[in-house]
């Protein structure tokens, strides 16, 4: 996949995760220029996990997201589409639950979880509202959604310093740093091309959630989209 687009094909981006998967989480921080794990303690902030309370973690990787839930006592099940990241997640963490499942096509009944949360994965579903709809599905009455994804700064000046970075030197640090640099090439083209806040929370709406907010992390190079579901 040589460019990011809305008609993603599921199996295309699953090889590329299962390309980038050993060294993921490390590429990761260094791209972010370490805010990777900072804008993970303000998700998990957000969520507020606590024991008792059951959360599906979508597009969940290599489990990095799903760690700080679990030791909160949360019941927290890992679900992710690439078989490379659920077997470096399950290296890297043997005691929690990875799920092989896609987002678009979940294996779980009805109102099963009280927050479902997806991590820098909705973007790269096939199907971003049925995404949505399905997360809805396996939501609880007055249970939650938090995702938080790339999204668009709110500074001007910072915005197109930004774009710079993510279309110029992220992929020659990717060069460097990654086994497989295309794979962040597209990701780079991906959030360039994802709506900002107000769209994505217009979509969240749409889907049929409710009370559908955001935050915005790093001046909105992350924001953290909030809904309940009715």
């Amino acid at each position: 996949m040589s460019r990011a687009n809305l008609d993603k094909d599921p199996d295309e981006v699953a090889a590329m995760f299962d390309g980038v998967a050993k060294r993921y989480d490390l590429v990761n921080d260094l791209l972010s220029l370490g805010r990777a794990k900072a804008w993970r303690r303000a998700a998990t902030a957000i969520i507020a996990p606590k024991p008792g309370m059951k959360i599906l973690d979508l597009a969940a990787g290599t489990g990095s997201s799903s760690e700080p839930l679990a030791a909160a006592g949360a019941e927290v099940i890992p679900v992710d589409f690439s078989e490379g990241m659920l077997a470096a997640g399950r290296k890297a963490r043997p005691h929690l639950p990875f799920t092989k499942a896609d987002a678009l096509n979940l294996p779980f009944a009805d109102a099963e979880f009280d927050v479902v949360t997806i991590s820098f994965g909705l973007r790269n579903t096939a199907d971003i509202d049925k995404a949505l709809r399905e997360a809805l599905r396996v939501t609880q009455s007055g249970g939650r959604l938090v995702v938080v994804e790339f999204s668009h700064p709110v500074w001007r000046p910072f915005r197109t310093i930004y774009t710079n970075y993510l279309m110029r030197l992220l992929p020659v640090i990717a060069r460097i740093t990654s086994s497989n640099p295309d794979a962040y090439i597209y990701l780079a083209q991906s959030i360039r091309a994802w709506p900002d806040q107000a769209a994505l929370a217009a979509r969240i709406t749409a889907a049929g959630w409710g009370e559908a907010e955001w935050e915005n992390l790093t001046g909105g190079v992350v924001a953290v989209h909030k809904a309940k579901k009715a």
